[in-house]
């Protein structure tokens, strides 16, 4: 199997800066992201052997760099378990049908006291090699599109659940218990002061930052927007003004139904939003350019959830062609799916999505 990409008449690096600022593109801006499972079965596919390959081969338009980390462990290893470096939560290996995933257990900081949110150790920023990620951005070449950061940046619900409980750290936050949120701004204070010592690395290379924070449900939002001004925005607001200091535009990963916080967002400076799961309520790619137009890029909205691992590689198309008709509509689009591409995927639908979008992602 092969994809046959579109002509090209500029490189990725100008594709993506050209999105982000809402300008005319030779073709649509291509993103990927895919569980091990698909991801090893569609490298089989297209008979090629190693990552960069295969997203060359995808016609991705974009790699990311990180500082690798240099300092001591910092939290014990556990027998049966995978801990995260930076971060300290811990996994387990659960199977399913199409294979098996890591998943979040345990919860360290469940039902902590004072004490345990106040000596959890959280990483030093002189801890990293600033130097490796610059070779690293070397490497891409000119020609490339890079981006610094991740939808786990700074992403307080999502990554602070995993240390405290979902249902914890949304109690933290309502209640204001101030040893919580203290270890909140800790976390969010050490992720701040990292890309900055990357920006001030690699800023010639850089083209984006990438943050998350999940917001919604499938239903509706997970916080009010009153919860969110008043806890979260405020945090939120350091690292949009980091990438406005460096004149970087910032997208933000939202799953669920987030429509809800973008105006806010907007506010803040946020050039784009990611992640966009079609089938949550008022995230359709209709809803989203009929509500926020060219205020925001967006990225995603080939559902997981959808076509691609149920329908026919037909179906695959259909889906793209309707949403590449709605969201090029003005630029500003990145092609994507809107969650990592789940093992269940037949792979010749991935494969089908991604033709469909050289053969109509044409502008």
């Amino acid at each position: 199997m092969t994809i046959t990409k579109a002509k090209e008449t500029m490189s990725s690096k100008t594709r993506v800066r050209k999105t982000f600022a809402h300008e005319k593109t030779d073709r649509v801006t291509i993103g990927y992201d895919a569980n091990s499972g698909i991801h090893r079965r569609l490298q089989n596919a297209l008979d090629v052997h190693d990552d960069e390959t295969l997203r060359k081969a995808l016609g991705v338009d974009y790699r990311g760099i990180s500082a690798p980390y240099t300092g001591k462990s910092l939290y014990p290893e556990l027998p049966n378990r995978r801990r995260l470096e930076l971060e300290g939560a811990v996994m387990r290996w659960v199977e399913h049908g199409s294979g098996g995933y890591w998943d979040f257990c345990d919860f360290p900081l469940k039902d902590a006291g004072d004490d345990a949110f106040e000596t959890f150790p959280i990483p030093d920023p002189d801890d990293f090699d600033y130097p490796a990620a610059l070779d690293e951005a070397k490497a891409f070449g000119k020609d490339m599109g890079i981006y610094i950061g991740s939808p786990g940046i700074p992403d307080i619900i999502n990554s602070n659940g995993r240390l405290m409980g979902m249902e914890d750290v949304l109690c933290h936050l309502l209640t204001a218990y101030e040893p919580a949120i203290r270890f909140i701004k800790r976390r969010a204070d050490f992720q701040l002061r990292m890309l900055e010592r990357l920006l001030d690395t690699c800023k010639d290379y850089i083209d984006f930052i990438w943050y998350g924070e999940d917001l919604g449900t499938q239903r509706a939002p997970m916080i009010s927007l009153e919860l969110y001004r008043t806890m979260m925005k405020p945090v939120h607001k350091n690292f949009f003004d980091l990438a406005a200091s460096y004149n970087k535009p910032c997208m933000v990963h939202t799953c669920g139904s987030s429509s809800w916080v973008y105006n806010d967002f907007i506010e803040m400076g946020v050039s784009g939003v990611d992640t966009l799961q079609p089938e949550a309520a008022n995230m359709s790619p209709e809803y989203l350019k009929a509500r926020f137009g060219n205020k925001l890029c967006f990225r995603g909205c080939i559902s997981t959830a959808g076509a691609l691992p149920f329908g026919t590689a037909s179906d695959v198309i259909d889906d793209v062609k309707k949403t590449l008709a709605i969201m090029m509509n003005g630029y500003g689009y990145h092609f994507s799916p809107a969650h990592e591409i789940q093992d269940n995927t037949p792979v010749e639908n991935v494969i089908a999505m991604y033709q469909a979008a050289h053969d109509f992602g044409i502008y």
